[in-house]
């Protein structure tokens, strides 16, 4: 990526090929240029100038996907880290990670790591495994995938910020992953339907910003295939299988925040969807430890949206941030 490629989605069109993804292959032309639209997104040549102008990185490096900091290490000069970290703060804010390339500590505001810590040993082995990753955000989640051995990753989201972000990351990771890790710009209803393809899904932050739950749950079983695992995270509140809230014009400072279910109306909602061995696997309250503002983020984070008088409540009153995990499958 320090050098614009003739044909930049040379290798994403490859993968699809390669993966047999005929149907959704003939809409990527369209998906791309939807999703890096400079007329819709003024920011976006800056982002992709920062990408272009990454120096040339020594051949000579190690990279670790499958640690809790996603890790290259590779000798510059002064001047080039330098140089590197000046660019990769025009992508700023940095939301997930943590990342250390070449000696640039990237403290994202989410501590993604604990997150991973509490999925990972739930999940049935990625190793082979053919991985769709919604909302995943700069990537992160899908280079530790990646790490663990998945066959395929793909990360869909529709932010362009996060897609240069993720081709900043794949700049410094080269092809450590032999090429197995992907980003498409674009949200869950631009997946084909019934695609049944995946061996997992991972939705993770995405159902509360979605005004139709189930109509997200529905999209997230039709991408895996018979038998596949869907690993789902989102906001909860306390309560039974009837419980579920529906926030005013914000929720914790965000506008575009719909239902938060209690982890037992989740369930309800899943099994309702159509899948089988729903199982809550951790559910706990979001800390300003695990959501916080940085050098790399440097706008309001999980602090300022809380009440100074009494944090386990939102500044509009409602409770504060609790999240559960969730794990289904799609019957065989």
């Amino acid at each position: 990526m320090s050098r614009r490629s003739p044909f930049p989605h040379r290798s994403l069109y490859h993968a699809f090929v390669d993966q047999g993804l005929d149907r959704w292959l003939a809409r990527l032309p369209e998906q791309l240029a939807a999703g890096l639209d400079r007329q819709r997104y003024g920011d976006l040549p800056a982002w992709e100038k920062a990408v272009a102008k990454l120096p040339p990185l020594p051949a000579a490096r190690r990279v670790n996907l499958d640690a809790d900091t996603v890790s290259v290490a590779c000798e510059l000069t002064d001047g080039r880290r330098r140089q590197c970290e000046n660019l990769l703060k025009k992508l700023m804010p940095w939301r997930k990670g943590p990342y250390s390339l070449a000696g640039i500590h990237i403290d994202t505001e989410w501590r993604s790591d604990w997150k991973w810590q509490r999925v990972a040993p739930h999940l049935a082995p990625l190793a082979g495994r053919r991985v769709l990753d919604v909302g995943g955000g700069n990537g992160y989640h899908a280079w530790r995938m990646a790490g663990q051995g998945a066959a395929f990753v793909l990360v869909i989201d529709p932010s362009p910020r996060f897609f240069y972000q993720f081709q900043a990351l794949r700049h410094f990771v080269g092809d450590a992953d032999d090429g197995r890790t992907h980003f498409l710009p674009v949200g869950i209803e631009d997946v084909p339907e019934r695609l049944a393809f995946f061996d997992t899904v991972f939705s993770m932050g995405v159902l509360y910003h979605r005004p139709s739950p189930l109509e997200h749950l529905t999209q997230l079983k039709e991408a895996l295939q018979p038998g596949g695992e869907l690993v789902l995270e989102t906001l909860v509140v306390a309560g039974d299988e009837t419980t579920v809230l529906l926030p005013g014009s914000r929720y914790a400072a965000m506008p575009n925040v719909y239902f938060l279910p209690s982890s037992a109306a989740l369930c309800r909602w899943l099994e309702r969807c159509g899948f089988d061995n729903v199982r809550v696997i951790d559910e706990a309250a979001t800390t300003t430890e695990e959501q916080r503002a940085t050098e790399w983020m440097t706008f309001q984070s999980l602090a300022d949206f809380l009440d100074p008088g009494d944090p386990t409540k939102t500044r509009e009153g409602y409770p504060a941030p609790r999240r559960a995990v969730v794990m289904a499958n799609r019957p065989r």
